[in-house]
């Protein structure tokens, strides 16, 4: 929406104000926040571990593309993400294994992501409502460049979300998903500017969106896009409204034909609001007060489409979180409209507001980053003696080894915050995207530290794959084709790692265990005393999961 431009701009920017942040930089530090964890490790427990599992089992043929399933049991997510990683599977995994082909497609979506923030708010940017104010004397910032300084510092906003950190790094629907906000958002931020790329692009967002388990949120966007579209005083973007339509046609078809059409919220507990308050808090640090600075000083103009536009991804994911009862996941949808946000909030800044955000993302990630060595000194010596005590207790069996290449990767990583914070505190620069430098920077420093110095020790922990070779100690390797392990009540992600690392047909569909045929049985229990023999079982194993100190998978066998 664009009505009027009669609201005074808070938005005073100068010409040196307005430099662009190096490419090389930029894109060195985007590198280094995609690209750790994407080589060398497993998937992890959880919803990793369940994607990964049935693109797997879709690649390797034991489950059809069309309606997949994992021990029998029909999943309960978007098609389209499991198909883009069983492809790569399929054609790059017997080159780089499994897992790490499994990663390459997501991992360019998170690249995407960030990208089409970028240029989301490059457009939004560019608008008459969003540029500042003209000095009377000149000197002030060019629009092109005014425009590229923001969208620099939306990007930086992007990655310093500590909600993206850990779910924008795993093998889920929900990373397409968040790919197609983004470009839904950039399809309503182009369209005064690229109208055919605008068009494309929401023909290929919403239906996108849909097929990977949002419809929902699919329709809700497509909506809201209508909506701005409608009141727009852009006359090229009212006529851009019905293509929204159109596209929203397009992802309820898409959802239909896909069978994603499934209620997946529990509705909302009045008593849930206080935890799902703190998880806003903390899930979209540090967007979310840099947002609500933006609109507090943009107020008069919350009806122009570069408030408009990410208000409209970031009230339909706050909402769905709502609904969900909580969802992270779903939260995880409004982080790009929240960083665009925050980035509008960089110009109305005063320079005690940025010092302190500069200070406190300092002292945490600097101490962060700190507690990350120290603990690797612990693991490789054993000194300090308690932390090096806490890791044994917690990760029994692991063994600690040296490792050149990622030791170095870490050592430069520290080596560049440490030049990063004398570049940010010795002397003020005027660059409007200077005040996220280092929240950015400090996440990406203590993920790449974590994905390096602790990668050994956390894939100990989280991967199935030492849990699934202890529970093949007592099963036999040569078992014939057609006969089958039962998992009754297992989760998703337990029955992906006995088919994939265990080789098993596993069977999680029969209950009670005593009507299975299976020659043996898998139950996993956390409660005590432990579950009994099923009738015609005996119990030949009592397993543990590394790092699980009260979960126990007992091993079944049947009797002749």
């Amino acid at each position: 929406m664009n009505t009027s431009n009669a609201a005074p701009n808070p938005a005073l920017v100068t010409e040196r104000g307005a430099r662009a942040l190096p490419r090389l930089p930029l894109l060195l530090l985007c590198a280094a926040y995609v690209l750790p964890g994407v080589i060398g490790r497993d998937p992890w427990r959880n919803a990793d571990l369940a994607a990964f599992g049935q693109m797997a089992a879709i690649a390797d043929g034991r489950t059809p593309w069309w309606m997949p399933t994992l021990g029998g049991v029909a999943g309960d997510t978007g098609l389209l993400p499991h198909w883009l990683g069983a492809g790569f599977i399929a054609v790059l995994g017997p080159l780089v294994g499994p897992e790490f082909a499994a990663r390459i497609p997501f991992a360019l979506l998170l690249a995407a992501a960030l990208a089409l923030t970028w240029y989301t708010t490059f457009h939004l940017a560019r608008t008459d409502a969003a540029l500042p104010l003209p000095f009377a004397f000149g000197g002030e910032a060019e629009p092109v460049a005014y425009a590229r300084a923001i969208a620099d510092g939306a990007v930086l906003a992007l990655m310093a979300s500590l909600g993206l950190l850990q779910l924008g790094h795993e093998t889920t629907p929900e990373l397409a998903q968040l790919a197609a906000t983004a470009l839904f958002l950039y399809a309503l931020a182009a369209a005064p500017f690229r109208p055919l790329r605008a068009r494309l692009a929401v023909l290929a967002a919403l239906p996108a969106l849909a097929g990977s388990g949002a419809p929902s949120m699919a329709m809700a966007m497509g909506a809201g896009g209508i909506a701005v579209c409608a009141f727009s005083s852009y006359p090229q973007v009212r006529r851009y409204a019905p293509w929204i339509g159109a596209a929203a046609v397009l992802a309820a078809l898409t959802a239909q034909g896909l069978g994603a059409w499934r209620w997946r919220s529990p509705g909302l507990d009045w008593a849930q609001l206080p935890g799902i308050a703190r998880q806003w808090a903390w899930f979209m640090w540090p967007g979310w007060l840099l947002a609500l600075w933006t609109l507090w000083r943009w107020r008069r103009h919350l009806l122009h489409r570069h408030l408009s536009v990410p208000l409209t991804g970031l009230i339909v994911a706050l909402a769905a979180n709502l609904a969900m009862g909580g969802s992270d996941r779903a939260l995880m949808l409004g982080l790009p409209g929240a960083a665009v946000l925050a980035a509008l909030a960089l110009p109305t800044f005063r320079r005690s507001t940025a010092a302190a955000v500069d200070w406190f993302s300092m002292l945490f990630f600097t101490a962060g980053a700190a507690f990350i060595w120290l603990m690797y000194v612990a693991m490789q010596t054993g000194m300090p003696a308690k932390p090096a005590a806490n890791v044994a207790k917690l990760a029994q069996g692991f063994d600690a080894s040296f490792a050149p290449l990622p030791f170095v990767l870490a050592l430069a990583g520290t080596m560049a915050w440490i030049w990063l914070v004398r570049w940010r505190t010795g002397r003020h620069r005027e660059a409007l995207w200077k005040s996220l430098v280092l929240p950015a920077g400090g996440v990406t420093l203590c993920w790449l530290l974590a994905m390096t110095l602790w990668l050994p020790v956390l894939d100990f922990a989280r991967s199935p794959r030492l849990w699934v070779e202890r529970i093949a100690a007592h099963i036999p390797a040569d078992l014939p084709a057609d006969t089958c392990v039962a998992a009754p009540g297992a989760t998703a992600a337990a029955v992906a790692a006995f088919e994939h690392y265990g080789r098993w047909h596993v069977d999680a569909r029969r209950d009670p265990a005593a009507t299975t045929p299976c020659r043996y049985l898998l139950l996993i229990s956390r409660t005590r005393p432990l579950p009994a023999a099923p009738p015609g079982y005996e119990q030949i194993a009592e397993v543990q999961r590394p790092a699980e100190r009260d979960e126990r998978t007992l091993v079944f066998r049947r009797r002749d």
